[in-house]
Parts: C-alpha cells; structure tokens; sequence
C-alpha cells in the first residue's frame, strides 16, 4: 500500500460524524487510485468502514479506474454495474480494466473488482466525445433551499439508537427536504418520495471525472430511504437486512459535485425481498444532471 493510500484510508476514520475539507480530502484519496500495471490498479477503503465496502465507494473507484484508461475529452454518459459479493475493507482492491471498444464516437470499458481472488464487483461504463443534439429535460420539483434545512447531525440528535449512522464520517453534506425516514417510522407518514440536498463537504479539484465519481459515490445514499419510507421501516432501528445488487447511472449535463444538487428519488416497486429506487439528480440552479436506478436486497425481518 502507497504512502498516500495509508494516509487515506487511516484519515477518514474520525470522530462522530465529521465532514468539512479534510475529510473531503481523504475521500478525493481513495478515489485516486495507484495504477500497478497498465490496466490494473488498486485502491483501500477507509479505517472507519465496518463489515463490507460502502458501495458507492466501490462504484466509484472502478469509474476511476474506468476513466484512466479513455482520453480526456471523452466524458461518461453511462454505468451499469452490479455487486456480486461483499467487500471486506480491510485490505485493497483490485480493479481490472477491460478495454471493450475504443470507437469514433464512443468508448466502452469493463472493470472488475477483485478481493481474495473472486470477483466482488463488476462494472461497465461508456464514453462519448461531445457532439450537439436535440436537448429537453425533466425540471426540478420546487424545493426549500438546501441552507433552509437542518444538517444530518441536527437531525439526528434526538435519535441516539441510530448508531454507525450518526458516527460515520460525512464527506457530503446531506440536507433532507422531507422528514427523514427515521423520523417517520411507524407513524404512517412515510411519502412516495424522498429528496435530500447534496455537495460534496469542501472544494473539489477541477477535474471533471472526478466530480463525476463524487456523485457516483453519493448515489448510494439514501437512495434504497425510498422503499423503506413507505413501509415505515429503517436500517438501525428495525430488523432490515439490505445490500446494493445493482446500480445505473447517466449523466446528462456537467457539473460540480462540490455545488449542490437536489437526489428527487422514489420507490416504484418492493418484491421478492427486494425494492426499487429511480433517482433524478439536479443542479440548483434547475438542470437535470443525471438519472439513477437501483435495485436492492432488502429483508425485513420478523421480531
């Protein structure tokens, strides 16, 4: 492990909930990842983490690595991927980069993830040179300005039980629109909808996969809130067993990860011991900035 993975990985394991540049910091170190061969690299997870990999992370990383292997001016517009098993965040993992397709327009990679030897995650992204087109999107639901709203640690001050929750490191800044779902549990409150405020906790450098990747981070947040809010149900509180199984993203139009940008998300479907989430990311000044899907294990189990 490099010097400067140690430093990150040992840097985001703070007290109780921290956020702010320094630890947006140790975030922006795990995503750059060391590159041991020309389609290999290897990135850590932080000290903090407990029994497996924070997903976005993971999805994240593999972007990374991903984007090192296409030529700059060819942006993502697409990822599709799905965990297979488990991360354990004790030791590194390690990215293989296929390079599917190199075409005029566009550029396919696949990456996998591996720890002890198996696959842990596999993803597939696509890049596009940029080209004019027709243009029309969605507009942003009408909000309350995210500095109107409580921070995560206000609102979880009434709600000890909340655990690794309200300890974690915060490198994004998460404003809830609407009551979070811990606060409507079991009261039969819980809306079809959930949306939150995000930015990355500081100032980001001004590379554009890198904002990119921050948001594929924080798009495994609070997004798999959306079937559970309808069932009156949360993660610490309740008997839920819950992982990623997949994950889509598109991304529509630039922008900063470290401006805020309003997660409108919602639940179309709950089966089988899994639920749905669709997601739609805006800028705040109104843009549609990227879509996400996710499906996820979700086990409720009985007292």
């Amino acid at each position: 492990m490099t010097e400067l993975a140690k430093d990150a990985a040992a840097g985001l394991d703070v007290a109780g909930g921290a956020g702010g540049q320094a630890v947006l910091d140790r975030l922006v170190a795990l995503l750059d990842l060391e590159r041991i061969e020309e389609n290999i690299f290897r990135g850590v997870s932080p000290a903090h983490s407990t029994v497996r990999v924070f997903g976005g992370q993971v999805a994240g990383q593999a972007l990374v690595a991903a984007g090192r292997t296409v030529p700059a001016e060819r942006k993502v517009h697409s990822l599709h991927a799905y965990f297979i098993r488990g991360g354990d965040p004790s030791i590194p993992i390690v990215y293989e980069v296929d390079r599917i397709r190199d075409g005029r327009s566009f550029t396919t990679r696949r990456v996998v993830a591996i720890q002890h030897g198996k696959a842990i995650f596999s993803l597939s992204a696509s890049f596009q040179v940029s080209e004019a087109g027709i243009e029309h999107a969605d507009e942003m639901p009408e909000v309350p300005a995210p500095d109107t709203l409580p921070t995560i640690a206000e609102r979880t001050r009434d709600f000890p039980n909340l655990g690794a929750f309200r300890r974690m490191p915060r490198p994004i800044d998460i404003r809830y629109v609407n009551d979070p779902p811990w606060a409507t549990r079991g009261s039969g409150q819980g809306g079809a909808r959930n949306r939150v405020w995000m930015r990355a906790d500081g100032k980001l450098p001004d590379e554009e996969l890198l904002h990119v990747c921050v948001l594929t981070y924080a798009s495994d947040m609070t997004l798999l809130d959306s079937p559970l809010a309808r069932h009156g149900v949360y993660w610490d509180l309740d008997k839920v067993v819950g992982a990623s199984l997949d994950h889509a993203l598109w991304f529509h139009r630039p922008f900063r990860a470290d401006d805020w940008f309003l997660y409108d998300t919602a639940s179309p479907s709950a089966s089988g011991s899994r639920g749905m989430a669709t997601g739609r990311f805006f800028s705040a000044d109104g843009r549609l900035i990227a879509t996400v899907v996710q499906e996820g294990l979700l086990r409720v189990l009985q007292p």
